[in-house]
């Protein structure tokens, strides 16, 4: 029986120095594979700001971005310094811009707004532009002239002869325009205020005279 334990408790203690110079092994080697992470990490972080001031010194520069360049910002992970000044730069800029753009809106509305309350030429009536004509001219026009003429300053409008004398007579009905014949034509002329006016004022002041 002494002979059998003996070679057991040898093997239980090769197999227990084996276990124990592996678990060593393995702790050492994770331990240098730690110090190799720590020290790439370092160089990485290194190169990373090198990368940085190479890019904003490049920026500053002008200098055009090479192929290159487009490889190393993709690997980064770290966005750098310089770049995001320059995202808040153009922030501030995109800031300014609105808050200079917005008075200038104000204006816009504010000019439209009274541009829409003025009177229009197209919002007169057909009688108010007749007698807006008549009251520039100084002879006598037929209808046709009147019709010729405010259809050239009112294009917009649809303007017929027809439509002109039916209003022109409705204007003398109501004492709002006078009406001549020479011969077989027909005129019209707007209503003679001033000629009515002046003989009342020489009845005024005949009294006076006296």
């Amino acid at each position: 029986m002494s002979e059998t334990a003996a070679p057991a408790t040898e093997l239980a203690s090769q197999y227990i120095a084996q276990v124990t110079g592996d678990l060593d092994a393995n702790l050492k080697e994770q331990e240098r594979i730690d110090a190799e992470i720590a020290s790439l990490q370092e160089q990485l972080a290194a190169l990373q700001h090198d990368h940085g001031v190479l890019v904003s010194m490049q920026q500053a520069l002008g200098i055009t971005q090479g192929r290159g360049g487009s490889a190393a910002e993709s690997k980064s992970a770290v966005v750098p310094a310089p770049r995001r000044k320059k995202a808040a730069a153009a922030g501030g800029k995109q800031k300014a811009r609105k808050a200079a753009s917005a008075p200038a809106k104000k204006a816009v509305r504010k000019s439209a707004a009274k541009t829409a309350n003025t009177p229009k030429a197209a919002d007169l009536t057909l009688v108010e532009l007749i007698r807006r004509h008549l009251a520039e001219q100084k002879e006598p026009r037929s209808a046709a002239e009147i019709s010729t003429a405010l259809g050239g300053a009112h294009p917009d409008r649809d303007i017929s002869p027809k439509v002109v004398r039916v209003t022109l007579e409705g204007l003398v009905a109501k004492s709002g325009a006078e009406r001549s014949k020479q011969g077989r034509s027909v005129f019209y002329s707007a209503p003679a205020q001033k000629d009515s006016a002046a003989p009342e004022a020489k009845d005024q002041t005949e009294p006076t005279d006296g």
